[in-house]
């Protein structure tokens, strides 16, 4: 097996074919090949010289891409649904197909959502490990309390998971302002309906250092190389906290490379 080169997964993920997962999929299912041969294992490595194709199309590694979109309410996170009158990609030119979404916002929220056909930079950004503040603006249907904010910090089951805030400040009576670390579905939404509010308008205007400022609904820019820079930076920051050495080695030299 070729030890040099880039795992197959990773390798269509960068070339905009979707999460790593997804691309997964591709192999298992027979619908990548390698120099002329199938490739069904996730262990193959392949370099630029090598002819990759995907159901008999040749593959490319693209120019990577980061777009930042204030996505406005009533557009789903998705490429296609046949459900949904109006997809976020309704909002993007025709090139931007190839992207996917970082981690995504329900059809009714709005606000900040990142875009790339970099599939490692969004793996580092939504893992867990990483810690990336989120920021969202909420409004409610009735007065918010110092007692609902405890129980926000404190953690709230669901999905057999605790899921918690890590701080929260009131705006206004109907107004506050969350911070989450964790990407749990829907995770705002349930835990203010289980203390008994129902959310009437939520924004995320925060990912990390990187904020919504500025952009008018349904707009979208690509990102600054300053604001990529401070992205990377923070993801690389979070890891040292919790990996080894080594690993926060290799996501200091990925900055690098990608702001080449």
């Amino acid at each position: 097996m070729n030890s040099t080169g880039v795992r197959i997964n990773r390798f269509l993920a960068s070339a905009g074919l979707g999460s790593r997962r997804a691309c997964e999929e591709h192999v298992l299912e027979g619908r990548v090949s390698i120099n002329g041969s199938v490739c069904r294992s996730l262990a193959t490595r392949v370099t630029p010289e090598d002819d990759v194709r995907v159901n008999g199309r040749q593959i490319h590694q693209a120019r990577h891409r980061y777009l930042l979109l204030h996505k406005p309410a009533g557009y789903v996170s998705t490429r296609s649904d046949r459900h949904a009158a109006r997809t976020i990609f309704d909002l993007l030119p025709p090139e931007a197909a190839t992207l996917f979404h970082v981690g995504r916002l329900d059809k009714e929220s709005e606000g900040l959502l990142l875009l790339t056909n970099d599939g490692l930079f969004a793996q580092n950004l939504l893992h867990p490990s990483r810690g990336i503040d989120k920021e969202y603006e909420v409004t409610l249907d009735q007065p918010f309390t110092p007692k609902v904010a405890a129980a926000l910090k404190k953690g709230i089951w669901m999905e057999e998971t605790m899921a918690r805030v890590e701080s929260v400040k009131q705006l206004s009576p109907y107004r506050i302002k969350l911070v989450l670390h964790q990407g749990l579905k829907r995770q705002i939404r349930v835990m203010l309906g289980i203390l008994g509010f129902k959310v009437k308008r939520l924004v995320r205007v925060r990912l990390g250092p990187i904020k919504l400022h500025g952009l008018a609904a349904g707009r979208y820019r690509d990102l600054k190389k300053e604001e990529l820079e401070a992205l990377l930076q923070a993801t690389s920051a979070s890891a040292k906290k919790k990996l080894p050495l080594k690993k926060s080695k290799n996501l200091v030299t990925r900055t690098s490379k990608i702001l080449k």
